[in-house]
């Protein structure tokens, strides 16, 4: 099983002044659930490298099993630090694409024209389309198929 994971590259929270990004616990919960299930996976952003992680969801009350994990992890943490830059993937490759959730997908992902034809490749191909929390706004100008 080959799967896509789709993160932020925005990182303000509009015009507060605060930063933004992925949210931690969003992204480690499902990376691991993949990962232990054997899953081979390919993190991506619009810009790749590293995606702006929002900072309320490092803080202590916001731990889990799963973010401590992630935190003794160097190996996910160097993937992380890595993403492939979105436009260079194909949905041809991948089984499944799924998007974590935080408040930076809302400016960036529900726009990305790339991101927008992998969603619509996925669905036509009748791939899972995946998204927690605030992601679901990237499905926002994504056309599934007419059957």
């Amino acid at each position: 099983m080959r799967i896509l994971m789709v993160l932020t590259s925005h990182d303000q929270l509009g015009d507060t002044g605060k930063k933004t990004g992925f949210w931690l616990e969003e992204f480690a919960a499902p990376y691991y659930v993949f990962k232990d299930a054997g899953a081979d996976i390919t993190l991506a952003s619009p810009r790749g490298g590293q995606p702006p992680l929002d900072p309320k969801s490092d803080a202590p009350d916001a731990q889990t099993e799963a973010t401590a994990r992630f935190s003794q992890d160097s190996d996910a943490q160097k993937a992380l630090a890595k993403t492939a830059v979105l436009a260079t993937l194909s949905a041809a490759d991948y089984d499944a694409v799924f998007y974590p959730g935080g408040h930076g997908p809302l400016w960036d992902l529900a726009a990305d024209t790339h991101s927008i034809a992998l969603i619509e490749a996925f669905y036509g191909a009748n791939k899972p389309v995946a998204a927690v929390c605030h992601a679901p706004g990237v499905l926002r100008h994504a056309k599934a198929p007419v059957s």
